[in-house]
């Protein structure tokens, strides 16, 4: 791949200070923290409490919290659903608090998940923000707490899948859900961020590499906190990601993770109920998005034999659909760009802070994350096959 020509407002490739303010910020705290652990999961008395106190501090009175329920499912946060009732609301309310373990397998802010899929729930079917703490003030750790939705990631019957949702079959389903899928994709691409108000964002210059360096300098920066043993393929994916860092023309809101278990719907109908996982959200390069649903792990193969981009459509079937939805035109240098920097990112979660936080005992699933170690070297492969295409 040829080193693109530099852009007028071009940052410094190597300069490893060029990171989103609020990225920065929760980093630093993971690192300044982590050697309070180990963690411990919460108790379902614990998280009462938790959000009584919570409640009481938002001046709601009569407050009861019941049915709390450890939820299953993701590789990243503390879930439980609970109801609330208090004395505004007698008849009570189905909620779910998503809650920062000391260490996950991505370290993200509670705040930008809940102002962004405050937002865009005026323009696409998201759970309902209720309440967010970002930096943990009240609830101790950071959180956010959402209507609880009905819904599934796989059909009951015949959709066996992994964790997270990777590895599944959405049958009969797929020429439902397909474009619904595609049009959440462009509806987050079209979304006028500019005029959104976004208090926990940053946006990258326009016509510059600075959306692609501030994501290197992201991950990188985790890869070194968190660093277990060295793997050079991880080094020389971080040097071929500076090097290569293309200008993004105009900088769109990017979902970070909007791929097969990332969305609910209901059977029998395949309606979409929500659009989950918005921690990853940024605004960035449209082609991240589209380089992180292809990827092999997040998809699966028809009966035919033909690869399924997010287990819905073949390759070549979802760039069309997508380019008349969204009246974005794929450029396929940068997407290769973006397909190697998210196998980039992914390296760096499996070998990095998964192993970090599973060895510290800093999360709740230990288990899990030691697991996902082993995806790491998938990732590796993948980074070399699309290196060597230089």
């Amino acid at each position: 791949m040829r080193t693109p020509l530099a852009a007028r407002d071009d940052v410094d490739i190597w300069d490893r200070s060029e990171m989103e303010p609020r990225i920065r910020h929760v980093l630093e705290r993971t690192v300044r923290l982590r050697d309070t652990g180990p963690y411990r999961p919460k108790s379902d008395v614990q998280v009462t409490a938790m959000l009584e106190g919570f409640f009481a501090a938002k001046n709601l009175r009569g407050v009861a919290v019941t049915d709390v329920e450890r939820m299953s499912g993701g590789a990243s946060k503390e879930q439980f659903a609970f109801t609330l009732t208090h004395r505004g609301d007698r008849t009570g309310e189905r909620l779910v608090l998503r809650m920062d373990p000391l260490e996950a397998i991505a370290q993200t802010c509670r705040g930008r998940e809940g102002e962004i899929q405050m937002v865009m729930g005026e323009h696409m079917p998201v759970a309902s923000v209720r309440w967010f703490d970002a930096d943990g003030d009240l609830l101790g750790q950071p959180a956010v707490i959402l209507g609880f939705v009905g819904g599934v990631t796989q059909p009951s019957e015949g959709g066996s899948a992994g964790v997270s949702g990777m590895g599944g079959r959405l049958g009969a389903l797929i020429d439902r859900l397909a474009p619904q899928y595609v049009d959440a994709l462009a509806t987050t691409h079209r979304f006028d961020w500019a005029s959104a108000n976004l208090r926990y964002f940053d946006a990258p210059r326009p016509n510059s590499n600075q959306a692609a360096i501030w994501q290197v300098n992201w991950w990188s920066q985790v890869w070194w906190d968190c660093l277990v043993e060295p793997v050079p393929v991880v080094t020389l994916a971080e040097r071929w990601l500076r090097e290569n860092a293309p200008p993004c023309d105009s900088p769109m809101l990017v979902h970070g993770d909007l791929r097969m278990g990332n969305f609910l719907f209901e059977e029998p109908s395949g309606r979409f109920t929500a659009v989950l996982d918005w921690e990853l959200a940024h605004i960035g390069d449209f082609h991240e998005d589209i380089a992180w649903t292809m990827q092999k792990l997040f998809g699966a193969w028809g009966d035919d034999g033909v690869f399924l981009v997010s287990g819905l459509l073949p390759r070549e079937d979802f760039i069309t659909q997508y380019e008349a939805a969204s009246g974005n035109v794929i450029d396929p240098t940068r997407l290769r760009y973006y397909e190697v920097l998210n196998a980039y990112k992914c390296a760096v979660m499996d070998l990095g802070q998964a192993m970090r936080a599973a060895a510290a005992s800093n999360n709740h699933q230990e288990v899990v994350l030691t697991w996902l170690g082993s995806a790491g070297a998938v990732f590796l492969h993948h980074i070399v096959q699309l290196i060597r295409k230089d």
